[in-house]
């Protein structure tokens, strides 16, 4: 697990006593060297700006009672004749800021307003009565609230995208497992079924029990060395060879093992296509066919691929009475696969349709951009 950045390992009180303790130089500073039209009482307006920097610590827990203390000491100094405004304009600033970042649009606006009208008062009441500093100096004090409010805001709109990334990130990531898992499992199970059911009304005929458990186990291997290499691609970068195309004749075959003939028929220019749109076709075409050798009570179906210039064309045909998968699923009532597929081609911006045939039996087609 990667070590986070050096100020990140930082602890906060750490950056709170840091805090504090510029505040408070700031307050002696001012205090002891400037001039008195800036410092008021001296000492006084060193304890009351030392009162205001005290609760910064307690700003990450508390922000909005941290800020009302703030400007209740700011407001007192006023009060008294005193200005405390170049070091409470900083620490405003800062805590409204920090109140944009992490609190709801209610209380952060709230926050600024009140922020603003304290920092204007404080900036333009002097121990006299009259302006500490120029009329025109209202904007840029006004304006540098407002920017410090608007940097925290936009910290709590990147974090909130960023959480938003991450949970996109990690649905869509189940998604495709789900997907993968069904598309990986659902066929092989299918045929594991039936070879088992074929076993067992075999009865007392060894060559068919034989050939039956020899599909199941070829099935068996065939599924387990799939979940191996998926789970490997999921615990490494490094993915083993990609299932795609080129696969079909093996589904084919382990098709036919079930009693189902599946006729492949290729057309245009056979090439390499992106890995994405090689594992989309291959699952929509595994899928479409293991619905045929459960639910479509049929021998045979008709696969077409059409190597287009601009989409791949797949389509898979059956002439069986089984009737279509109930719903959106499998045909068992709860799957996924019409589902599954539909998501697959949704995702590369392709168009996807399944649908009882007018003449008997059920059409897959599926067009993805290439």
């Amino acid at each position: 697990m990667p070590r986070p950045p050096l100020l990140e390992r930082v602890p906060f009180w750490a950056w709170s006593a840091l805090l504090w303790c510029a505040a408070a130089a700031l307050a002696v500073e001012i205090a002891v060297r400037q001039p008195a039209a800036f410092r008021g009482a001296g000492w006084l307006w060193t304890v009351l700006s030392c009162v205001m920097a005290a609760p910064l610590g307690f700003a990450r827990r508390w922000p909005e009672p941290v800020l009302g203390v703030v400007l209740t000491a700011s407001l007192v100094t006023v009060a008294l004749g005193r200005s405390p405004w170049p070091l409470f304009l900083g620490i405003t600033d800062l805590l409204l800021l920090h109140i944009a970042a992490i609190t709801p649009l209610r209380l952060r606006t709230a926050a600024l307003v009140l922020g603003a009208l304290a920092v204007e008062v404080c900036g333009w009441r002097g121990a006299t009565g009259t302006w500490l500093a120029p009329p025109h100096t209202a904007i840029p004090i006004a304006s540098a609230t407002v920017v410090s409010w608007a940097i925290g805001n936009s910290l709590r709109q990147r974090r909130q995208y960023a959480q938003s990334l991450r949970v996109q990130a990690v649905q869509g990531e189940r998604l495709r497992i789900a997907r993968e898992l069904h598309d990986e499992v659902a066929h092989s199970i299918g045929v594991i079924a039936i070879q088992s059911g074929a076993a067992r009304l075999a009865g007392d005929d060894p060559a068919e029990v034989d050939k039956a458990l020899g599909v199941i186990e070829a099935t068996s291997r065939q599924t387990l060395a799939g979940l191996r290499r998926m789970l490997g691609t999921l615990r490494h970068d490094e993915a083993g060879p990609a299932t795609g195309l080129a696969d079909l004749d093996r589904l084919a075959k382990t098709a036919a093992q079930s009693g189902v003939r599946v006729d492949v028929r290729w057309q245009g220019r056979r090439r390499a296509l992106a890995p994405e749109v090689e594992l989309s076709a291959f699952r929509i075409v595994q899928e479409s066919v293991t619905n045929v050798v459960r639910h479509a009570n049929t021998r045979r179906c008709w696969v077409s691929v059409d190597y287009g210039e601009a989409e791949l064309a797949i389509e898979v045909l059956d002439d069986g009475r089984g009737g279509a998968p109930s719903g959106d699923g499998d045909g068992d009532g709860g799957g996924y696969g019409i589902a599954g597929m539909r998501e697959r081609v949704e995702l590369l911006a392709g168009r996807f349709s399944a649908e009882v045939r007018p003449e008997g039996g059920f059409r897959v087609s599926a067009r993805l951009p290439v």
